[in-house]
């Protein structure tokens, strides 16, 4: 009973001293923990480095150090012009893609070029050949009709493969041809000179056979002069003849009165 009395006592007068020794001694209050409560992630050094303990700290040996562990420019340039003069996978295919890109440009162009001068090639013969064919037509002024004057020497051709039909083969093929140039001069006379100087034009890129119609012309016009000259002949004796026996029947007449 006494010693619950005396706790019932004693807890106010021990709460008392506790608070009172609390507040009593003074002690910091901080937001934060203490900074030496924290492990530093830095190394821990004595003084805080300024410029001047950095000069005093450098010495020789650290200075051999450094030019050991750093190397000189001369040397790191050395290796990077080397490395950099080899050339790599990757630009020895894209130099064989460009040389291959090249080589297919040229191949086109070389063959554009040659489309583009067979078809200049192609127009040029078509346009002289038009030329050609449209200057051996006969001139307005000449008043020669070609479309009846060609079926006449047609129709003479023919009439010439008529009379030849029971001969041999040579004259089945110079008689009609004969005709037909025969008449061909004697009606369109204006086309057959142009056709014979296109063809003397032809003739003369090649001389042997310029040389073999320039003398086949001459033994032509040989033979028609001495054929020419045979024909006054015989007509004039033929008229001396007949004159003669017109006399000699006027004169028998005579003589009969």
């Amino acid at each position: 009973m006494a010693a619950r009395l005396f706790q019932q006592r004693a807890a106010p007068v021990a709460a008392t001293l506790l608070l009172g020794s609390t507040v009593l001694y003074p002690r910091v209050a901080y937001a934060e923990t203490p900074d030496f409560a924290r492990k530093p992630i830095y190394d821990e050094y004595d003084e805080t480095p300024t410029s001047a303990t950095i000069t005093k700290t450098e010495t020789p040996s650290s200075d051999a150090a450094s030019t050991d562990l750093i190397p000189s420019a001369s040397s790191t340039s050395a290796p990077a012009a080397t490395r950099s003069s080899r050339p790599t996978p990757t630009d020895r295919l894209a130099g064989q893609i460009r040389l291959a890109r090249l080589f297919l440009y040229r191949q086109t162009c070389a063959a554009e070029d040659g489309v583009n001068n067979a078809a200049a090639k192609v127009f040029d013969l078509e346009r002289s050949f038009t030329q050609t064919v449209a200057s051996l037509a006969p001139s307005k002024e000449s008043g020669e009709r070609l479309l009846p004057g060609a079926v006449y020497v047609l129709v003479a051709a023919m009439a010439g493969s008529i009379v030849t039909r029971r001969s041999n083969f040579v004259f089945r093929g110079i008689v009609p041809l004969a005709f037909g140039v025969t008449a061909g001069w004697s009606l369109l006379p204006v086309t057959m000179r142009n056709v014979s100087d296109l063809a003397w034009k032809y003739e003369e890129r090649l001389p042997v056979v310029a040389q073999a119609h320039l003398q086949t012309r001459a033994a032509f016009e040989r033979t028609a002069n001495f054929a020419r000259v045979h024909s006054d002949l015989a007509k004039n004796l033929a008229e001396e003849k007949a004159s003669a026996v017109r006399g000699t029947v006027e004169d028998w007449v005579k003589k009969g009165k």
